[in-house]
């Protein structure tokens, strides 16, 4: 393996909580890992609820926050393997005083480079970041330092106030970051049966440039709170093979908008 290569780093922010970005991230990271791309997830949420869906023991691994306050922690402490060969994590690790928002923006920013540079000398295709919500203190640093961010949003009335709110928090890392791809707003926990939730999502389509937005929708599904409470992605639940589908669609058109040069890098099946 070539050590220099670049790993494709995909931050997934919200400005507030509870809009399901946690379980984007855990089934994202593993529809790339079923589709043959080395993918790292990483819990970059003080809140670790990453690591605590994965793997029960993680409260007590040595995670992500743990280098940002050590980086001579080795990444073999750090890199837990999963049962699929491409797919590994980092949890959140121990470093709980990190609140979301501790530090200056920018306090952190050249150890979560140096840490992204390890991730790709062992050779990590892709890393995907699931950060504590808000776009300041660590997560300010993880997007400035990320190739791409997609941003989940709760499909409800008034969710598209923050929106204008978000673009503007966004230029602002463009600003620290030029190189941000934003991938756009992925629409979370529609319910397909009310219409108060369709047309909320309607709405911030409306609102947004249309590329802004992803074609894919997540609904609000209790397979995820099943899948979550088992710590798995759902696409391994015996009967998770159609919200499997969802995350493999929303996998193609991240691989879409994504540089094209780098497309090659994936496999495509």
């Amino acid at each position: 393996h070539n050590s220099h290569r670049r790993v494709i780093s995909i931050a997934v922010s919200s400005q507030k909580g509870g809009v399901g970005k946690t379980t984007v991230s855990i089934n994202l990271a593993h529809a790339f890992a079923r589709a043959g791309v080395r993918t790292l997830l990483v819990d970059a949420d003080p809140q670790g609820s990453v690591g605590l869906s994965l793997t029960r023991q993680s409260r007590l691994l040595t995670g992500f926050y743990d280098y940002l306050t050590d980086p001579g922690i080795p990444m073999d402490r750090l890199i837990v393997p999963t049962r699929l060969e491409t797919f590994a994590l980092v949890a959140s690790g121990q470093a709980s005083d990190y609140e979301a928002g501790g530090g200056a923006l920018g306090a952190h920013l050249a150890r979560v480079r140096a840490f992204l540079r390890s991730v790709a000398a062992r050779g990590f295709d892709l890393g995907i970041i699931d950060t504590a919500a808000g776009l300041f203190g660590v997560t300010g640093d993880v997007i400035a330092s990320s190739d791409a961010i997609m941003i989940p949003q709760q499909a409800e009335p008034l969710g598209g106030r923050s929106v204008p709110k978000l673009l503007e928090g966004l230029n602002r890392l463009r600003v620290m970051n030029p190189r941000l791809s934003v991938l756009g707003v992925c629409l979370t926990m529609v319910q397909n049966d009310l219409a108060e939730s369709t047309e909320a999502a309607a709405a911030l389509r409306q609102l947004l440039p249309e590329d802004m937005v992803f074609q894919t929708q997540i609904p609000r599904d209790g397979l995820f709170v099943r899948a979550s409470a088992r710590g798995l992605p759902v696409g391994v639940l015996e009967d998770g093979a159609g919200a499997q589908i969802v995350f493999d669609a929303l996998r193609s058109e991240i691989e879409a908008k994504l540089d094209p040069a780098d497309s090659q890098r994936y496999p495509h099946g």
